[in-house]
């Protein structure tokens, strides 16, 4: 039982926002790709459609992380990724369009560059373009330890910096996920279906953990399946379940570990390297669709996907809902390695 009735909508607002990110984004049909694979009926949630900088689901979570940020008097935002981070070039965006600075950790040596130009297109240049200013640091496994201390850098140096982690994952911005749920939840009644599952790519957790927690309260029947694209699946579980407990803790709701659910399999060789499955989904996804899937997260979650429904877990009448979570600009610095 919960420790409350209140509604989720109600349980979010005594969360502030800055409104950077175009809410709510769009749920419609996916009718070409359903039919390709034989059911169940496939829906698309737009989370690339959030607006600000190219959006992707990262926008919505900073939209309440960003406003701790700048009630706190900051007047740098620091963060990190990969070259080609999603989750970088959405707090570059975010920070030029507050009137911030915005100081990046890129992380080299998590995965080899897979084209020539790896390095300076796609994310990599609209983090330039945006005016953040870029750190290279080695990659240590650890994804937050080079951010933190960018930030005491800045912070010596006379700066006022906030922290943002590596994904924008952490129990607020977990809160700020659970939004997601709560746009769906009415669209989803409106076009007449009460989806089975919410199937998406899960990393750093942050994401997963949210739509958790609000399915929880708006929406206990629908199944939340996280598809794991950092081939770390026990360590993206564990991080899903401990800001997953946090935010639920912020929004009095009672968690059960057992609704985190994350597949392993689809991530391919590694972190940033896309395989045949992944390719296969977003020429689907191109061709059928009209909507362009990055090779590192949203590709991945397709493939996930479609290899679940190949294995028959949903009947042809079953709705399933896919959380496109953005990363379009990635496709460019890949453009050579996936045969397109």
């Amino acid at each position: 039982m919960q420790t409350d009735r209140r509604p989720l909508s109600d349980r979010l607002a005594a969360f502030p926002r800055l409104g950077l990110a175009s809410l709510p984004t769009p749920l419609g049909p996916m009718k070409r790709l359903t039919a390709h694979l034989g059911g169940p009926r496939l829906w698309v949630k737009r989370e690339d459609a959030t607006g600000l900088g190219f959006g992707g689901n990262k926008l919505r979570k900073l939209d309440y992380v960003l406003q701790e940020a700048v009630s706190s008097g900051a007047d740098t935002i620091v963060s990190g990724g990969v070259v080609q981070s999603n989750s970088q070039r959405q707090v570059a965006a975010a920070a030029a369009k507050l009137g911030l600075a915005c100081h990046l950790a890129v992380y080299h040596g998590r995965l080899e560059p897979p084209t020539p130009e790896y390095k300076t297109s796609g994310n990599a240049f609209l983090n330039r373009l945006f005016g953040a200013h870029l750190h290279d640091v080695p990659w240590t496994g650890d994804r937050n330890a080079a951010i933190r201390a960018l930030v005491d850098d800045l912070q010596a140096k006379g700066h006022k910096p906030y922290f943002v982690p590596y994904g924008v994952s952490n129990a607020l911005g977990a809160v700020a996920y659970a939004t997601t749920i709560a746009e769906i939840e009415p669209q989803a009644a409106q076009l007449g279906f009460a989806p089975t599952a919410i199937v998406h790519c899960t990393g750093s957790g942050g994401t997963q953990a949210g739509l958790v927690v609000g399915a929880a309260v708006a929406m206990p029947d629908t199944r939340i399946v996280g598809i794991d694209i950092d081939a770390e699946p026990a360590r993206v579980r564990a991080d899903v379940v401990a800001f997953a407990q946090e935010a639920s803790n912020l929004l009095d709701i009672l968690f059960d570990e057992a609704s985190v659910e994350v597949v392993a399999g689809h991530a391919g060789l590694a972190y940033g390297v896309p395989h045949e499955a992944t390719i296969e989904a977003i020429r689907l996804a191109g061709q059928l669709e009209a909507l362009p899937l990055d090779p590192v997260y949203s590709g991945k979650g397709l493939a996930g996907l479609i290899a679940l429904i190949r294995q028959g877990r949903w009947r042809s009448d079953e709705d399933v809902i896919f959380l496109h979570t953005g990363g379009a600009p990635a496709l460019f610095a890949y453009q050579s390695a996936l045969g397109i």
